[in-house]
């Protein structure tokens, strides 16, 4: 009976026990403008002890734990809060807390004014990777693709990126954030060229028409940052089979590490056996090339990455000459390239985030032009190292130093005459972020140089802010100066020429919803001491910097991914009004390479059926300018407009094959880009012209992509 008494008494006595063992917590969250935050998670960590705030931001909750605890704060799009608590009595009264808004790059404002980016990580993309292979005037060109975008214009006697009233010149091409050195394929006059590098190398592509970030410096008008893949997914063989020539690329890959090895050969001899051709060729374009792209994760989080490339190649051409009879003159070009880079990043938990790297580049052109027999050579080395740090999630900085060495020379072989330059270049930068709120962010930055041959500094100030006014639309504005050394071909004339420079002033409006994005910018870009010299541009005297001008317009660009099923489109209008003094000419005019009015519209369509994608697009601009003598005044002319059909098909019989065709010109459109005059008038005073077309009526490509793999699923496409 006594047993059975003390067991009771037990009984009765646990449940006061434990009782007496719990604590209680009550406190308030607010927010950052001292209102009451309800929703937020308010629990003890590793336990399931714990409630959410009420409407007033109170909480209250019971907890059976004891000692040394973290009390946690969690709601989603605020920063988490651990506090530590001592759960030593009954009733624990928590100071009232504020939790901070969490900003990334999903809630916050992102600049936008003068930034096109083709990328899968960024939110802000006009253009995905894909596009940039798939676009059918581009033929797997990446300057072809962007030329469809805004702010750019077709210039189709030269296939470079010309930028908002800019030269080609003026455009500066990055691969992970390193300089590369005549990026473009080296081509005879008037023969269109493209960009030496596969796109299939990129998962990203950041292509600014102005006011870019202060990290890129030396392009007065535009950056195109190019950003090489990380790791590959997996092994495989890539095999092409073009009507220009064939390819295979071996990639082999783990977690740890891929390397990409890559051979092609190209030439145009069978391809125009076959096709009509306006050009006179004497032998078409040829050329060889190798690749190797290496990536590894360092042991402590780092990826480090090497890109290397070697190619060569040439083409003879007759070039007919305005009053004379015959095929005009032989021009020989031999080129040899290659370029080289490493660069190695990290990010730290602790907020940094590194970065370093060097580049190579070295060209080599010989060209015959009648008895002129020319040896040119340029190299650039580009060394880069930049130190990032979070101090918050709303204030960032990243500084920079490069250094950069740039050796060009030319040499006339039989005459046994050269000349030639070197020159050292050092920058450093600094560039701030800070978000004031979610909806408005300001980027500061400044730029300094100094060239050791123009014995010249400077410093570049830019600075960009946006606003974000709606859910799905954002106001942003850039401002900036801009500085770039004058071209090789002139500072070896005069090595004392000294930076050409411009200023930026952009207003950009950004809408993106789901599928769709409207842009909409303006522009007003002022450029000084831009090279102008008396004489001709084949023999330019008294070069100087001497001359000036302006680009100032707008351009809309509207694409839609959404509203037809399988159907994307874009379509791009630019405007653009730009007139300097610059070269030979002793007025501001109208640049050769700048048409006011730019509209592409790109369409493609998924045929699910057929298993095929087809591609439509079509680029116009209203002609080019040019300086007729046989009339008064300079750039007192200009031509018919230019126009551009292009189709494409691409088939996907199997996963692992893709046939793709590709048609440029569709409607034989008889573009014409200028004309070349004589030099003196003929015996009725007239100056004869021979005019500066397209190299055939239409390009036709066909291609045949296999790709052997374990994964049958894995093509040339996939890591795009």
């Amino acid at each position: 009976m006594k047993a059975i008494y003390s067991f009771f008494i037990l009984t009765l006595l646990i449940p006061i026990h434990g009782l007496s063992q719990s604590s209680i917590l009550i406190g308030k969250v607010l927010d950052e403008k001292n209102q009451p935050l309800p929703g937020v998670n308010v629990f003890i960590k590793g336990s399931y002890d714990g409630t959410s705030t009420d409407s007033e931001g109170s909480f209250e909750f019971e907890t059976t734990e004891k000692g040394n605890q973290l009390l946690v704060f969690k709601m989603m799009g605020f920063i988490t809060i651990e506090q530590p608590v001592s759960l030593t009595v009954d009733r624990l009264e928590i100071p009232t807390l504020s939790l901070k808004e969490e900003y990334n790059e999903l809630n916050t404002v992102t600049i936008s004014a003068g930034a096109l980016e083709a990328s899968d990580e960024k939110k802000s993309v006009i253009l995905r990777p894909l596009d940039i292979v798939t676009t059918p005037s581009a033929v797997g060109d990446i300057v072809g693709a962007f030329q469809t975008l805004p702010g750019t214009s077709t210039v189709g006697n030269d296939g470079r990126l010309f930028v908002r009233g800019g030269d080609a010149s003026e455009v500066g091409i990055f691969i992970d954030g390193l300089r590369v050195g005549n990026a473009y394929g080296s081509t005879a006059g008037n023969v269109p060229t493209r960009t030496r590098f596969n796109p299939n190398l990129f998962k990203g592509t950041f292509f600014s028409t102005g006011g870019y970030s202060a990290e890129f410096g030396q392009a007065l008008s535009s950056a195109l940052a190019l950003t090489t893949k990380d790791l590959a997914k997996r092994n495989q063989g890539d095999i092409s089979i073009m009507s220009v020539g064939g390819g295979y690329s071996h990639t082999l890959a783990n977690e740890k590490q891929s390397l990409t090895v890559s051979a092609n050969l190209f030439d145009l001899k069978p391809y125009q056996a076959l096709i009509q051709q306006n050009f006179d060729w004497e032998r078409a374009p040829f050329g060889r090339d190798m690749e190797i792209a290496a990536q590894r994760k360092t042991s402590q989080g780092g990826l480090w990455k090497i890109l290397a490339r070697t190619e060569s190649g040439g083409m003879k051409l007759w070039q007919d000459q305005p009053g004379q009879v015959g095929r005009g003159i032989l021009m020989k070009l031999n080129n040899q390239y290659s370029y080289i880079q490493s660069n190695w990043r990290k990010g730290y938990e602790n907020g940094w985030s590194l970065f370093g790297g060097i580049s190579f580049s070295h060209n080599k052109d010989r060209i015959h032009l009648g008895p002129v027999d020319l040896n040119r050579k340029n190299q650039l080395i580009h060394a880069k190292w930049t130190a990032g740090y979070d101090f918050s999630d709303r204030l960032s900085v990243k500084n920079g130093l490069e250094y950069l060495r740039n050796e060009y020379s030319e040499a006339l072989i039989q005459e046994k005459f050269e000349r030639n330059f070197s020159e050292n270049q050092a920058f450093f930068f600094s560039e701030w972020d800070w978000y004031l709120s979610r909806k408005l962010v300001l980027r500061a930055g400044v730029r300094t140089g100094y060239s050791s041959l123009a014995n010249e500094t400077w410093i570049d100030p830019r600075a960009s802010l946006a606003f974000k006014l709606s859910e799905n639309g954002t106001l942003s504005v850039a401002a900036g100066r801009f500085h770039q050394l004058p071209e090789e071909r002139f500072r070896v004339l005069n090595p004392a020429l000294e930076n050409t420079s411009s200023k930026h002033l952009i207003l950009n409006y950004l809408y993106q919803k789901e599928g769709k994005t409207f842009r909409a910018e303006a522009f007003h870009k002022s450029y000084d001491h831009l090279i102008r010299f008396e004489g001709s541009f084949q023999n330019p005297l008294n070069i100087q910097n001497g001359g000036e001008g302006f680009a100032r317009g707008f351009d809309v660009f509207f694409r839609d991914r959404e509203s037809i099923k399988n159907t994307d489109y874009w379509i791009t209008y630019s405007f653009v009004d730009s007139k300097r003094s610059y070269f030979q000419y002793s007025n501001q005019v109208q640049p050769d390479f700048a048409p006011k009015h730019n509209l592409s519209v790109v369409v493609k369509h998924f045929i699910v059926p057929l298993k095929s994608q087809l591609g439509i697009s079509w680029s116009f601009n209203d002609g080019l300018t040019f300086t007729d003598p046989n009339f008064s005044g300079e750039m007192n002319s200009k031509t018919n407009s230019f126009q551009n059909l292009s189709l494409s098909w691409s088939y996907l019989p199997r996963p692992n094959l893709i046939i793709h065709g590709a048609i440029t010109n569709v409607t034989g459109h008889s573009n014409v880009f200028g004309y070349q005059f004589a030099s003196t008038p003929n015996s009725s005073g007239t100056y004869e012209s021979v005019p500066i077309g397209q190299p055939a009526p239409r390009f036709l490509f066909l291609g045949i992509f296999l790709t052997l793999s374990k994964d049958k699923n894995a093509n040339q496409l996939n890591n795009l």
